[in-house]
């Protein structure tokens, strides 16, 4: 046995690098996972999910080993495993998913009906998602292997664009998902709310699918800078003019055919030097102002069912004042939830691999080792236009 570190989460506003408990093949109520594999942790990627824990806006508990964007090498394979060989380089999905049940069956692997004692879905490093131990470590087991993992088939050309893969694990599926479930299509107008890393996977993703207009919104003049910098029209929400004014001022018309919520629950809570206090339904209802009618909204932003440090007494129990009879008057669609990034995630591999998909440049990924974690995070929170990619055994540098 080896020793093992990770990324554990100790009190709001800090986390810290601590030696943890090498990954045994057991779940966490502690049967014996014949199913899972363990890995060498590749890259495994700091997001703003995981943010959201760190600033004590949930109910994480304190010692939690955070983290759910992994990519690693199978280094031990359960008995049970037949599809996946020591040495695979592989990519996991956040989503921890049996691959049995009737959600998983129908690719709802977002809300699969095992894996969590507490409710439906699972996920590795995260409150509330069935305990699974998170990936922001040097080792870490995963389930259900040959349903969960995708194999890259040549690691050589992997290791290659390893910073675009591990893109692959949550935040180019979540951002595609966004924009799938926005119905953004050829010759699309669509609005992002949001120029953090997910924001920009969401419109990386509307140019995949493409859309004629994409139009990214946000108060973080650094982040907006970013998304020009990488050919995306930016809105900038924190001044006068009103959302459909600047709107106007680009495509010539007041309202966009579709939209996409990337902020989720903190609306103008974090990433901005103002003062703006915190409206968590301000972006769900700005998109319904800006989306045309029988215009669809996805909405791949986080939004929780206990939020103890909301300032509204309404908001600490998932409660927001949502304009609900505006979007039922302009019949529009709304989809939320997890993304089920076992649906996507083979074919944007493919685009990476084969189409040239530049999703690490697009989000702007910065590599950091394992002991820069807490300084990731507090530039993370500061708002700063990067996705940091931690790197536990100093792997990416020669890829």
């Amino acid at each position: 046995m080896t020793g093992n570190r990770g990324v554990v989460y100790v009190a709001p506003g800090k986390v810290e690098v601590r030696s943890i408990a090498f990954p045994e093949l057991v779940n966490p109520r502690g049967k014996k996972s014949n199913h899972g594999v363990i890995l060498r942790v590749v890259s495994t990627n700091i997001c703003g999910s995981d943010q959201h824990m760190v600033r004590g806006r949930t109910t994480a508990p304190a010692g939690l080993v955070l983290g759910h964007e992994i990519t690693g090498e199978v280094i031990e394979v359960g008995s049970d495993v037949s599809m996946i060989a020591k040495g695979d380089l592989v990519s996991v999905p956040f989503n921890v998913a049996c691959g049995r049940c009737p959600m998983c069956k129908s690719q709802n692997t977002g809300v699969c009906q095992t894996v969590n004692p507490e409710r439906a879905g699972g996920a590795y490093g995260y409150v509330d998602m069935g305990g699974w131990i998170g990936g922001q470590a040097e080792y870490v087991m995963v389930p259900y292997a040959d349903f969960n993992l995708l194999r890259f088939p040549d690691k050589d050309q992997a290791m290659a664009r390893i910073r675009d893969l591990t893109c692959l694990s949550d935040i180019l599926p979540t951002g595609y998902h966004g924009a799938v479930t926005a119905n953004v299509g050829p010759g699309s107008t669509v609005y992002i709310a949001g120029a953090g890393p997910v924001g920009m996977a969401a419109a990386a993703s509307a140019r995949l699918l493409g859309a004629a207009v994409i139009i990214v919104g946000d108060v973080n003049k650094a982040r907006l800078q970013h998304a020009r910098s990488v050919g995306f029209e930016t809105v900038d929400v924190s001044e006068d003019s009103p959302l459909r004014e600047q709107i106007a001022e680009i495509t010539g018309e007041p309202e966009v055919d579709c939209a996409i919520d990337c902020v989720g629950f903190e609306a103008r809570g974090h990433g901005h030097a103002g003062s703006q206090a915190e409206a968590p339904a301000a972006v769900l209802n700005s998109l319904m102002d800006v989306t045309r009618v029988a215009g669809s909204i996805g909405i791949p932003g986080l939004y929780v069912t206990d939020d103890p440090g909301a300032k509204e007494s309404a908001a600490q129990h998932g409660s927001l004042s949502v304009r609900l009879g505006l979007g039922w008057a302009k019949s529009h669609s709304f989809f939320t939830g997890q993304t089920p990034v076992m649906k996507y995630n083979r074919n944007l591999m493919r685009a990476i691999l084969r189409g040239g998909l530049n999703i690490a440049e697009i989000v702007n990924v910065q590599v950091i080792g394992l002991d820069q974690a807490p300084d990731g995070y507090a530039e993370f929170d500061s708002g700063v236009p990067r996705k940091f990619v931690i790197d536990p055994h100093g792997l990416l540098p020669a890829a």
